[in-house]
């Protein structure tokens, strides 16, 4: 089954999860410090909470938006949005086999006009606790969560990981 993805950043987490439980009559699929996500049946929605600060929010596209999605079921369905996005002149940067939002998952990720962050992704593995153990992240805001390359500059397909930072050897988080 597919469906969309909406990645909301928010100041409270405790808050969000109380009123998006009450509104989809449903409990958080995954809790990490700083994180929840619901895999919502109906309507088809992953809905992911992020908590940030406000001061770190920002306006526009990065404002209480974080990204959004379509998750698919497979990574050849991946790579088929991949190519066929590219192939309508969509600029593309794919991750394969990258830890996000405390999950092992394939992406590609386009931006709209507006510079609002798209990705078309699936999980590969929805719990890799020892993976998260093996990196040592500690448990604060952001840690595990998806890290949104920046839109390509000369607007030419991309195929290759954007690193969470300057340095960082990491492609997420």
């Amino acid at each position: 089954m597919s469906r969309v993805q909406l990645a909301l950043n928010v100041s409270d987490l405790e808050a969000s999860i109380d009123f998006y439980s009450k509104l989809f009559n449903t409990t958080p699929h995954k809790l990490r410090p700083g994180y929840a996500n619901f895999a919502i049946d109906e309507p088809a929605l992953k809905l992911v909470l992020i908590e940030q600060a406000d001061s770190d929010r920002g306006t526009g596209p990065q404002g209480a938006l974080n990204h959004l999605g379509v998750e698919v079921e497979t990574t050849d369905e991946v790579r088929a949005a991949a190519q066929q996005l590219s192939g309508e002149g969509v600029a593309t940067v794919e991750e394969m086999g990258t830890t996000c939002c405390y999950a092992e998952q394939d992406k590609v990720w386009v931006f709209d006009p507006a510079g609002a962050p798209w990705e078309v992704y699936t999980v590969t593995d929805d719990n890799p606790d020892a993976l998260v153990a093996d990196l040592g992240l500690e448990p604060k805001l952001n840690d595990g969560c998806c890290c949104t390359p920046a839109p390509a500059d000369n607007g030419a397909q991309q195929s290759h990981a954007v690193p969470v930072a300057a340095g960082s050897a990491s492609t997420c988080c």
